[in-house]
């Protein structure tokens, strides 16, 4: 079965590398593009690989005109929830590639995606970021100490990244972790212990010289365990993911968090 798709952010580094990807299967059909520089050229020009006949547009608004089976937001986080409750309402499913959105955000979009029967799906598209949380999951389970920490070059906008965030909501799911002492009980500033989500502690570090790096470190008497994941240069580790999720995000209702879930049969 074929799946229409719109992407949105069709030019930019993880876009293009995954309009690129979508336009080489057979399956999956791109029907529309959103970059607002290259609007009015042709997608496939614009990516330097020749007229594909699919028209680059300004707004997601305007792509969603045209009938689609799922909407791929790679903007910003300023914009990416108000594109995809727009895609939700015409019934298109939202892979929200984009990070920085808040557990409150991804639980207005679930409510949304239930009720249309769609899905939503977000989470790092690398197979090997998949991993990494897939690992550090089982892990939490036999270790009862465990923290994260999130490395990214010094302008980041987001802290911490989305698979930062992601790890650690599902890391505090599995379990809380065990804290030796309150931080509420230290002399110093609190903040040094770095920022508590579900529970569970993460440190960002935001310096040139970084790419991407995320760490899931456990700890037991006389020692400790390290799960990380590092992103380099390329944007082609994301196309893999984008495919897939595309090719399964049909059979999904509501939201799906982490590339993980579907490859080892979660959702």
């Amino acid at each position: 079965m074929t799946v229409r798709i719109i992407v949105a952010g069709a030019t930019g580094w993880t876009g293009a590398a995954v309009t690129n990807g979508i336009l080489d299967t057979e399956d999956l059909i791109l029907v529309a593009a959103v970059a607002r520089r290259a609007a009015g050229d042709d997608i496939g020009t614009a990516l330097g690989r020749g007229a594909v006949g699919v028209a680059v547009v300004a707004s997601v608004d305007e792509a969603l005109e045209t009938p689609a089976d799922l909407l791929i937001d790679l903007t910003t986080t300023s914009m990416v929830k108000e594109h995809a409750l727009s895609a939700i309402a015409k019934g298109v499913a939202v892979l929200v590639g984009t990070s920085g959105l808040s557990a409150q955000d991804f639980a207005d979009l679930d409510v949304a995606a239930t009720a249309q029967g769609v899905g939503v799906f977000t989470g790092n598209l690398s197979l090997t970021a998949a991993l990494m949380q897939h690992f550090a999951l089982e892990a939490a389970k036999h270790v009862p100490e465990f923290e994260v920490l999130d490395y990214s070059w010094a302008d980041k906008e987001d802290v911490p990244s989305g698979t930062a965030r992601g790890l650690a909501e599902n890391l505090g799911s599995v379990r809380q972790p065990l804290i030796a002492r309150d931080p509420a009980t230290l002399h110093g500033p609190v903040e040094g212990r770095g920022a508590e989500i579900n529970g569970v502690r993460v440190h960002s570090l935001r310096m040139s010289g970084f790419t991407l790096r995320c760490e899931a470190l456990f700890g037991m008497a006389g020692e400790r365990l390290s799960i990380a994941h590092e992103a380099g240069q390329s944007a082609d580790p994301y196309v893999y993911g984008s495919v897939l999720v595309a090719r399964r995000i049909g059979s999904m209702t509501g939201l799906v968090h982490g590339l993980d879930r579907l490859l080892f049969g979660d959702g």
